[in-house]
């Protein structure tokens, strides 16, 4: 096993005629994506930066970006993708840490990049195309050592600032080949697609495996039901994607439209009554779930055999996000009376331990006795009501299972008596009933001090770019509901 994924990459395309990367009309075989990135060297050597300074940059999933990444590893000035939709003020602050000595930008991220550039002195660089018959040098590509940083991403701030994560040769390689194994990126023609950002570990961080496995990906700025229908003609044999997009391509009949052998999702919960009706309409398709964090992925996976045995009468392993990956050593810390802790991990694919080798993950969980594991929220999320503890995932997936909820989002909010009591914002897929039917739902599967005291019927639930609940916005709505984008209403 290598140590240095750009060596990993550069192995799987030198000389190679088949497709790297298809990027709309227009296909780079493995050859010309070295060739671009040895022009990318170039270009970056012209920028005069410091030794070691990373690039932040407004990019999407293309050739252009692939190419990027493999130059920046190569010259020591790592690519640090933002995601574009994000504020001018929120970009501030990783442009920033990361030394604010310039901003890659495509043309299209011309405008917040030029206030960027003003709000924080980098000097706003437009990214253009890269040479691909300009030469190859591959020997240079391939030089970083296995501690050098291959890429930067940041966590999705949902408590706070976002923070930088850096991606060893190692990590990249070793995540590369556990991904690899649970993926089967291995297979000769494999092709794969995903609608995820570039900026976000799990559309990223699964096409850096697709590279250094030699697979072709189809590069994409957004994702959509044509987008997605699109992909039958090319021939994609393997997608990711989040939960709301299987849910969108679900409501639009269209999820079959693919002949995939693997379909990877995570991110997020995905409701079981949707990963039910996804088996049936993809018989025969490998399912893989992946878990995992910006820190440290994956962490665990609950692979094709695991939805097989959830079929066969076993349903109550769709709750779970599967078991520990190979290499991985998983316990719970510190766990309550319910079994509950923090996940903490140890493995050579994690970016971030402590100084015992240990990742202490923030999520918390508990194990059955085959070492599945049942996610019960973060550990900044966990309510303590009355000296009780409520894990928000826990009552939001018992909301779920309501015929009327499409989605439900729980937070903790102040009470003066408890210290903290619970809110429930639930977006309807029919007519809520009312409150004291909620409630009677909810207690009839848990115990009295988990059930909501207040309820509330919104038009759609905050989320990060990566698809991860904001519930700090849910409190901030209990405070003043006024501040609900397309507002809310109390149910009564």
């Amino acid at each position: 096993m290598t140590d240095s994924w750009s060596a990993a990459v550069v192995a799987a395309h030198r000389g190679s005629g088949r497709p790297a990367v298809i990027d709309g009309e227009r296909t780079v075989t493995g050859a010309r994506l070295l060739g671009a990135a040895a022009a990318a060297v170039r270009w970056i050597d012209a920028l005069g930066l410091p030794p070691g300074a990373p690039l932040p940059a407004l990019v999407t999933t293309n050739a252009e970006t692939f190419a990027l990444l493999l130059a920046g590893a190569a010259t020591g000035h790592p690519l640090a993708p933002l995601g574009p939709k994000l504020t001018v003020p929120e970009l501030a602050v990783p442009v920033r840490d990361l030394g604010g000595h310039v901003l890659l930008h495509e043309p299209a991220f011309a405008g917040p990049a030029g206030e960027l550039g003003r709000v924080t002195g980098a000097r706003p660089v437009p990214v253009g195309v890269f040479d691909g018959d300009s030469g190859p040098a591959p020997g240079r590509l391939a030089v970083p050592g296995p501690e050098s940083v291959g890429v930067y991403l940041h966590t999705g701030g949902t408590t706070g600032a976002p923070k930088r994560v850096p991606l060893t040769q190692r990590v990249l390689a070793r995540r590369s080949a556990v991904l690899s194994e649970l993926v089967r990126f291995d297979e000769p023609d494999a092709m794969f697609a995903t609608g995820s950002p570039v900026h976000h570990i799990g559309g990223l961080g699964n096409v850096l495996v697709a590279l250094s496995a030699g697979a072709t990906v189809v590069a994409t700025s957004s994702f959509g039901v044509g987008w997605w229908r699109g992909l039958k003609s090319l021939g994609v044999t393997h997608a990711l994607l989040v939960p709301s997009m299987i849910e969108m391509l679900l409501a639009a009949g269209a999820l079959d439209a693919v002949p995939l052998r693997t379909l990877v999702y995570g991110a997020s919960p995905i409701h079981p009554e949707t990963l039910r009706r996804v088996l049936e309409v993809l018989p025969g398709v490998r399912m893989v779930n992946l878990f995992g964090q910006t820190e440290g992925s994956p962490i665990t996976s609950l692979t094709p055999a695991d939805h097989l045995r959830a079929l066969n009468g076993r349903p109550e392993l769709l709750r779970s996000v599967g078991r520990p990956v190979p290499g991985l050593a998983l316990r719970v810390e510190d766990p309550d009376e319910t079994g509950a802790g923090e996940l903490v991990v140890s493995a050579a694919h994690l970016s971030l331990p402590g100084p015992d080798g240990w990742l202490r993950t923030g999520d918390l969980g508990r194990l059955d006795d085959e070492g599945y594991v049942y996610l019960a929220g973060r550990t900044h999320d966990r309510i303590v009501r009355g000296g009780e503890n409520v894990y928000p995932l826990e009552v939001e997936n018992v909301l779920r299972e309501h015929p009327a909820v499409a989605s439900a989002g729980v937070v903790g909010v102040p009470d003066r008596r408890l210290g903290q009591t619970i809110a429930a914002f639930l977006v309807p897929s029919g007519e809520l009933p009312a409150a004291e039917e909620l409630h009677a739902f909810v207690r009839a599967r848990l115990a009295g001090f988990k059930v909501p005291a207040f309820w509330y019927e919104a038009p759609a639930l905050p989320h990060t770019g990566a698809g991860k609940l904001l519930r700090r916005q849910l409190a901030v709505w209990h405070e003043d509901p006024a501040q609900a984008d397309g507002g809310i209403k109390p149910i009564i």
